[in-house]
């Protein structure tokens, strides 16, 4: 279905993709507003992590690598310019001095976006961002399905005597009623654990659990029909901690594991999710001063894409 064009991108064939300022996609800049369908959102936050910092340099990473990405989707033939308004809304205001303010600050900038009726995807940041980034969108009489992508399962009941950060937040929306464990399956899990019980909660919450051994006996078609008869057909949301994939390929991260999914199958599992309701996604854990070749961000952006395209086309569908 046609709409009435608001927000134009740049055409990378007519103006030199090495020119102007960098956005995300090369999507306009524009404040929350109710003409955007699609929004893309910086959450430079890096203060939840327990071991290597600099994630707050991924949005500013992903914005610049992501010159690259074209307009119309090479497999689908999705155009989501065509089919939605889409804009860069800048970065989630943070305090640098303070955790507890800048997670706040979080919750509420996304809840302006649910009041304009933006789908969000952001960019992170580490992987404390989910939350309040869950706890604006969601209702919590009415919890989402999630598709988790990551090395670690982020259930921790606390890490350094500290309970909202980057390995409790699967936790922490499950304990708050946004999440329906039912319609929950994390995807890529491996690496050491501090404990044998590091991932139990999963387990006893009824979460799917895939490990990264899982995955390789399975293969990927029948992960991604697990994936799929798993979230069902209500509204999802997509976290994809970047360690889950194979540091080979996207070294730049806090948390590297060996191991983990490619970036190809990444790419396909992201594909099928077309026709499902996807609320909003999130990418964390990009720091790209551990990646001198910049694969890392550029990674990032592809799958920014393809995500982008999945949820066009669902507005796309409901307005028909």
């Amino acid at each position: 279905m046609s709409i009435e064009k608001k927000l134009g991108t740049v055409d990378s064939a007519v103006v030199p993709r090495f020119s102007d300022i960098a956005t995300f996609l090369r999507t306009p800049r524009h404040e929350i507003d109710p003409v955007v369908d699609i929004g893309f959102v910086g959450v430079p936050f890096d203060l939840g992590v327990n071991y290597r910092t600099g994630a707050r340099s991924g949005p500013a990473g992903v914005r610049e690598a992501s010159r690259l990405i074209r307009k119309v989707h090479q497999t689908s033939n999705i155009k989501p310019y065509d089919l939605c308004n889409i804009a860069d809304l800048g970065d989630a205001p943070i305090n640098p001095m303070s955790k507890d303010i800048s997670i706040d600050n979080i919750e509420q900038f996304f809840r302006e976006l649910k009041a304009a009726n933006i789908v969000p995807i952001a960019v992170g940041g580490d992987h404390t961002i989910p939350l309040p980034i869950l706890r604006a969108l969601v209702d919590k009489d009415e919890p989402v399905g999630i598709l988790h992508i990551d090395a670690h399962a982020d259930v921790l009941d606390t890490i350094c005597d500290d309970k909202i950060n980057h390995a409790t937040f699967m936790r922490r929306a499950m304990e708050e009623g946004i999440l329906d464990p039912k319609r929950v399956i994390q995807v890529g899990l491996r690496g050491s654990r501090f404990s044998e019980d590091d991932v139990k909660f999963s387990y006893d919450v009824g979460y799917e659990v895939i490990t990264m051994d899982d995955y390789d006996e399975m293969g990927r078609a029948a992960v991604i029909e697990k994936i799929n008869e798993t979230l069902g057909d209500g509204k999802i949301y997509v976290s994809i901690d970047i360690d889950g994939l194979d540091p080979a390929y996207l070294p730049g991260t806090g948390v590297p594991e060996i191991g983990g999914i490619i970036p190809r199958d990444m790419q396909v599992i992201l594909r099928s999710l077309q026709g499902k309701d996807v609320i909003g996604a999130d990418f964390a854990e990009i720091a790209p001063m551990y990646d001198p070749t910049g694969m890392t961000c550029v990674t990032v952006a592809n799958l920014m894409f393809e995500i982008m395209c999945i949820i066009a086309d669902n507005i796309d569908r409901k307005r028909d």
